[in-house]
């Protein structure tokens, strides 16, 4: 009974799996992030990323996704603390999203919505901050080198290409002195290569 319900349950995974679309591609695009924080002014910084992308599914997708980019903030203090004006943190992530979603249209011109968690790694962090406003702010040198967030989007295919728009919004903290949590806007362009 065990062999005939595994060997049914391998068939429907087969049938299942040769109809489903494999995509693989490259990716590029522009970040456009923001640390909010406790007793801090946030600015925007402009960064970008890079990578690729895997899509198994039809109108259900599962989309897994590795780059590399860059987020970040500008920071001015509140309540009279010293500053700068200079102050600025910028990250070199690689980020993992595990992206699921709908696609409405065929393979090659669809219109997508997705969403789904995201892990990233920090590779680097480029802190700027001066002696005054880190003697005002004293932990703001206190970053974890590793994030969870999620993302939600839209975008769409038309031929190889595909463009999508997402936000990306922290779970966790990346300095708990500060309650800082990061948030990102970003639109890129994909080609397919398989």
């Amino acid at each position: 009974m065990k062999k005939t319900l595994l060997s049914i349950a391998l068939l429907v995974t087969l049938s299942i799996g040769a109809k489903a679309q494999f995509i693989l591609g490259l990716k590029g695009g522009a970040d456009v992030s923001k640390i909010k924080a406790d007793n801090l002014s946030a600015s925007t910084l402009t960064g970008y990323q890079a990578g690729i992308f895997m899509r198994a599914g039809n109108s259900i997708f599962f989309q897994p996704e590795i780059y590399l980019n860059s987020s970040g903030s500008k920071f001015t203090a509140q309540n009279g603390g010293a500053s700068s004006g200079g102050e600025n943190v910028r990250f070199t992530n690689v980020s993992f999203p595990f992206l699921f979603g709908t696609a409405i249209g065929p393979r090659n011109l669809n219109f997508r919505i997705l969403a789904g968690p995201v892990y990233s790694v920090v590779v680097d962090k480029n802190r700027q901050f001066s002696e005054g406003f880190i003697a005002t702010h004293p932990g703001i040198y206190n970053y974890v080198s590793n994030t969870l967030s999620y993302q939600a989007g839209i975008g769409g295919d038309v031929g190889a290409f595909t463009i999508d728009l997402r936000y990306e919004g922290g779970l966790t903290q990346i300095n708990k002195d500060y309650n800082q949590r990061q948030n990102i806007w970003s639109v890129s362009l994909g080609f397919k290569v398989l």
